[in-house]
């Protein structure tokens, strides 16, 4: 079986057609894609919108389905829209009506399924002794945590994907769901090995992610048989190879051996990378633990406050020699303006540590230092009027040995700008559940134009 995927995190940047096209000249049995990531912070899922323009994520769409109807294979997508919420589920639904409705594209059916959870329901588990634990060092789900949250997803397996794919889907829009399973769905409906596909999955989640040299957003072509899984990259200039491939079944995890799923555990640890050709890397060894009991895996997130973002560029040696006081300066004086509570405020030192904040192994500024000024508010009023205190004020930070008036600070625009409100994740956690479908509908529907409609359409009587 070959499944081809085109992009990793589909809609954040558009596809690359040349390799996309080089894909469907291997004839692919299916097209897939994840078009979600937690990267992306916990903004899209707690206010409920996808990061990037409506416009790449139809076009993204448009050619696999384009693709996929040409080819009469199903097309997957899992985590739709970023987050896999509720509406971003209907808006890819939709999106597809629409795009098939434009080309004329004769009917086909469309499965697809929810991931939400209400936060009611997880409150009433709770209180019925259900004990949720906490990933990546977080304690158990509380009551209070449900409290911060204002949108909860549970990522599925390759269960509802399996589903829809007996029951005869077309394409499939999935809501959150674990990057792996898209691509393994298929393949263990087929009748692959659980390990392999697993497998596969991971590495074709990010697409050219596991090429080099490096190059997003181009097609990566995964091919299953009962003795290997294979990896090749489509476009002309890349290749799979063994460093690429291997370094990238590690990406992204705690341990680099390990990836969880809903029904199981996939251990990499004694897989072997072989150089198939130029392009391709062979892999074999992986193993499938099927879990006693089943969990699913949480994603919760809350809105905290209003967000205004300052910026302030210092070129001065000996205000940069002197940044800590400046900061302290300035923030004292909000503290003085505000008070010590109500508000939350950040500088992001841009040219020091500003990317790794304390954990940058070398501190050390360079000739030039950008302030981001950040603060968030119950209202954004209040935001707005700490964030200019707070940004102003770097350019009166009184230091001594200085005798100018100007000079020390530069800012790019007068004003201080209103950025989408700040979130925070709330819930990162283990359910324990009896069915692998209990928290994920499964809902069939149809799409395209019969030969009389498009008789219609087209004005022929």
């Amino acid at each position: 079986m070959k499944l081809l995927s085109p992009n990793g995190h589909l809609g954040f940047a558009p596809l690359r057609p040349e390799s996309f096209e080089r894909g469907l000249d291997e004839a692919p049995d299916i097209i897939a894609a994840d078009s979600g990531s937690s990267d992306i912070g916990p903004a899209p899922l707690a206010l409920d919108y996808s990061t990037s323009p409506l416009e790449w994520q139809r076009a993204d769409l448009e050619h696999m389905l384009l693709a996929a109807r040409r080819l009469k294979v199903p097309m997957i997508i899992g985590s739709s829209g970023d987050s896999g919420s509720n509406s971003r589920v209907d808006l890819y639904v939709r999106l597809i009506k629409e795009i098939a409705d434009e080309h004329g594209l004769e009917p086909f059916r469309i499965g697809y399924f929810y991931s939400e959870i209400p936060v009611a329901e997880l409150r009433g588990r709770l209180e019925a002794g259900v004990v949720m634990a906490g990933l990546d060092g977080r304690s158990q789900l509380t009551l209070d945590d449900l409290d911060r949250t204002d949108r909860v997803v549970a990522v599925a397996g390759v269960h509802p994907f399996v589903k829809l794919l007996d029951e005869g889907a077309d394409v499939i829009i999935g809501g959150r769901s674990s990057d792996s399973a898209i691509f393994a769905a298929p393949a263990i409906r087929a009748g692959f090995a659980e390990a392999s596909s697993y497998h596969l999955g991971k590495l074709l989640e990010c697409a050219s992610f596991c090429a080099e040299p490096y190059g997003g957003k181009e097609s990566v072509l995964g091919t299953i048989s009962a003795e290997d899984i294979r990896v090749a990259a489509m476009h002309p200039e890349q290749r799979c190879t063994v460093a690429s491939v291997s370094s990238h079944a590690m990406y992204e995890r705690p341990n680099p051996f390990s990836e969880f799923v809903l029904g199981g555990h996939l251990d990499m640890s004694r897989c072997l990378y072989e150089q198939a050709d130029v392009r391709t890397t062979r892999i074999t060894g992986a193993v499938f633990d099927k879990a006693e009991q089943l969990t699913v895996k949480l994603e919760g997130a809350g809105r905290v406050g209003e967000r205004f973002i300052g910026f302030a560029g210092i070129r001065d040696p000996y205000t940069i020699a002197h940044i800590d006081e400046v900061i302290d300066w300035s923030r004292n004086e909000v503290t003085q303006a505000f008070g010590d509570d109500g508000y939350s405020l950040f500088y992001h030192r841009y040219g020091i540590d500003g990317v790794m904040g304390q954990w940058e192994p070398t501190p050390v500024a360079g000739h030039e230092v950008g302030l981001v000024v950040e603060a968030v508010a119950p209202t954004a009023a209040k935001a707005e009027q700490v964030c200019m205190t707070a940004t102003r004020q770097l350019f009166y930070a009184r230091l001594p040995e200085v005798k100018g008036t100007a000079g020390s600070t530069a800012f790019l625009f007068d004003e201080v700008i209103q950025a989408r409100a700040a979130c925070a994740w709330t819930i990162d956690h283990i359910m324990p559940v009896d069915d692998p479908l209990e928290l994920f509908p499964t809902h069939i529907t149809q799409a395209g134009i019969s030969p009389q409609a498009s008789e219609v359409k087209a004005g022929v009587r």
